[in-house]
This record gives structure tokens, C-alpha cells and sequence, in this order.
């Protein structure tokens, strides 16, 4: 046998080092107050962007979404065929080679700024961020959960109320809170109370005008929503309606959020709890969430619900990204909902139009008994 074999390491150029320990290939170096082409301990290029803090803070924003400066592309398109390392990841996509063990400052950092232009910029960064990040949907969110608070509260309120006024006026309904309600604003059981009650008078008054606030308050929350949610959506509230369009912001958490989110999540929405029963096993899967709502699903027979609510998810979720984007009213979406419940009804009707089956008259357990 001959003698054995050395094995040979090819390492790339990036990682090839002298007898000093440096990498050969040159690295770029991206910093805040400029980006450096580094060979070494050597600055062979720098490009320094112009040190005023809403420039510095529009870099900032760039780097953090993992897009480049123009800084970094002008250093970038003078490389031609000659290997850069760097440890930016936004780079190594430019087609440099990603080395960890590439610097991260340049060797002999002159930085003419002081690092409170660094804060300065970060902070601007920050706040445009904060500010392009900001839904103006989370108003109609607010009120819409504001009113399904108040619903629940005037229920209670109202439940009370209508027990204690009919203690004394048997001939109110104790489903009727307003009625109950409109009898102790006017004053008319004032005499059930006695001479040492007026306080407890007063407090059922407060009581009264308690329930009729909320009411007050709910009515207009639902015509604040009633108004705002068609600028804003107009795509969503032609299809479904303002109330039912503004439940289903907030369901999804905005309007960012919901035209992001399929079809078949869209089904689903609201229906959470359920979804989740199904998952472990205990429940079908549902068929809708809050899409029940519409009226076109709430008057559609138990099986065709689930169909009515699949299309009118795939629509919605087309009117999202319409008014995502800001586009005029598109009719097309109402229009092809429409049309699908009505081939539904059609194929209703065919059915309904059939014989039924002749019944052999025998119970089913003798039937089966009988083959």
C-alpha cells in the first residue's frame, strides 16, 4: 500500500487568513454613522451618509425592515467580481458572503457625530415607526367592544331594575326594563314607598337613570360605528354592513390584520371557542363565526349555511385587501354572493319539486330484520 493521503481543505477566499490571523478577503462594515470597506486594519473606502437626524432616522428604518442604504448601495455597486464578506445578513442577500467572523466596527472608528445624534435618529426612527404602524381602525374597535360592555350591563341593570319596580307594580313585564324604567323616571311608584324610604326611593331613581345612560350611551356608540365604519371600509360595509363589518375588525384586531388572514379563517371568526372543541374532539367543526350575523345566513336552511358562509368569506376577505389598499366600492363582491345563494335556492326549489320516495310502511328495525 502506498503511502496515506493528506486531505485538503478548500476553504473559500472569505475564510483564507495570512500568518497574522486576518481574513484576505475584504469585509463591509454597515454602522450608523457611515458603511466602510475594511481589508484589515485598513479603511480602503468610506461612505458616510449626511449627519442630519431625519436622514440618519430614514436609514435607521430601512435597516430595521432589511432593506439597504444608499450608502451601502453605492459601495456595493463599485465590488464588480472581487469577494466582500460581511456579518450583515441584509448583505450577505446582496451577494456577499456572510462571515460571522467578519468586523462589526471599523478598525479606527473616527465618528465626527456624537453618539447623541445616534440617539436622536434612533428616536425619530422609532417614532415614524410608531406612526406608520398606527390603525385608525382601533377607534371602531373600541367602540364596538364598548357597546358589547354596555349590552351586558344594561342586561344586569336592566334585570334588576325590572325585578324591583314590579315588586310594586305587578302589571310591569319583567322583561321589559325600559318600561320599567320610563315608571320610576315619572315618578309613578313613588306612594308604594313609606315615610322613612327615601333614600331607598332615591336610590332605585339612580338606578333608573343608570339603565336609560346606558342605553343612551349604547345608541350612540352604534351610530358613531354606523357612521365611520363606511368611510373607512366601504368595501366591508357593502357586503356586510357597518355593525356586522365593525364586529368584525375587532374581531380580527384591525384591518391590517383581517386582510391577512384566509378565507377560511375569516369563516371562523368568533367562533373560537368552538374551533377549539373540535380540535380535541368533542364538537363537529363549526361552520361559522360572527358571519352568522348576516341576515342573508340567518334566514338560509341549516344546510346551506355553511356554503352561504364559506362564499361570503371568500368575499370578505377580497373586500379587506380592496380597502387595505384604499379602492372604491367594488359591486362585483355583493353582486357574486348574491348570485350563489340564488343557484342555491334554485337547486332548493328542484328538490323540493321531486317525488318523494315511496315509504315501505315497515318500522326500520323490522326492515333491517326482514333482508
Amino acid at each position: 500500500m502506498g503511502a496515506p493521503t493528506r486531505a485538503v481543505l478548500f476553504m473559500p477566499r472569505a475564510f483564507r487568513r495570512d500568518t497574522e490571523g486576518r481574513t484576505l478577503a475584504r469585509a463591509v462594515v454597515s454602522t450608523w454613522y457611515g458603511v466602510f470597506l475594511v481589508d484589515g486594519d485598513r479603511v480602503l473606502r468610506a461612505v458616510r451618509p449626511p449627519m442630519a437626524v431625519e436622514e440618519l432616522a430614514e436609514r435607521a428604518s430601512r435597516r430595521r425592515a432589511g432593506r439597504t442604504t444608499p450608502e451601502e448601495e453605492e459601495l456595493l455597486a463599485s465590488r464588480g467580481a472581487e469577494t466582500w464578506t460581511s456579518r450583515d445578513r441584509r448583505l450577505a442577500d446582496r451577494g456577499l458572503v456572510w462571515d460571522v467572523r467578519a468586523p462589526a466596527e471599523p478598525p479606527d472608528p473616527d465618528r465626527s457625530p456624537e453618539d447623541s445624534m445616534q440617539r436622536q435618529a434612533l428616536l425619530a426612527a422609532a417614532e415614524r415607526g410608531l406612526s406608520d404602524a398606527w390603525d385608525p381602525s382601533v377607534h371602531v374597535e373600541e367602540a364596538v367592544r364598548a357597546a358589547s360592555d354596555l349590552d351586558r350591563v344594561a342586561n344586569l341593570v336592566g334585570e334588576r331594575l325590572a325585578s324591583w319596580v314590579g315588586r310594586d307594580a305587578p302589571d310591569i313585564d319583567p322583561a321589559n326594563p325600559d318600561a320599567a324604567a320610563r315608571r320610576v323616571l315619572e315618578g309613578a311608584t313613588e306612594a308604594a314607598f313609606g315615610p322613612g324610604d327615601e333614600a331607598v326611593a332615591r336610590s332605585r331613581l339612580r338606578l333608573a337613570e343608570l339603565y336609560r345612560a346606558i342605553v343612551l350611551t349604547r345608541a350612540e356608540l352604534s351610530r358613531a360605528v354606523e357612521g365611520a365604519v363606511p368611510a373607512s371600509t366601504p368595501n366591508l360595509s357593502a357586503l356586510l354592513g357597518p355593525d356586522l363589518a365593525a364586529r368584525l375588525l375587532a374581531q380580527a384586531r384591525g384591518l391590517d390584520r383581517l386582510s391577512r388572514l384566509p378565507a377560511s379563517t375569516i369563516q371562523v371568526l368568533g367562533a373560537e371557542r368552538a374551533f377549539f372543541e373540535h380540535l380535541r374532539g368533542r364538537a363537529p367543526p363549526p361552520r361559522h363565526g360572527l358571519l352568522f350575523l348576516h341576515a342573508a345566513i340567518q334566514s338560509a336552511p341549516r344546510p346551506e349555511r355553511g356554503k352561504l358562509a364559506r362564499t361570503l368569506a371568500a368575499k370578505v376577505a377580497i373586500a379587506a385587501r380592496l380597502d387595505q389598499a384604499g379602492s372604491p366600492v367594488d359591486t362585483t363582491l355583493l353582486r357574486a354572493f348574491e348570485a350563489r345563494r340564488g343557484r342555491l335556492k334554485e337547486a332548493r326549489a328542484r328538490r323540493g319539486e321531486r317525488r318523494p320516495r315511496r315509504s315501505s310502511g315497515k318500522p326500520l328495525h323490522a326492515a333491517a330484520g326482514d333482508r
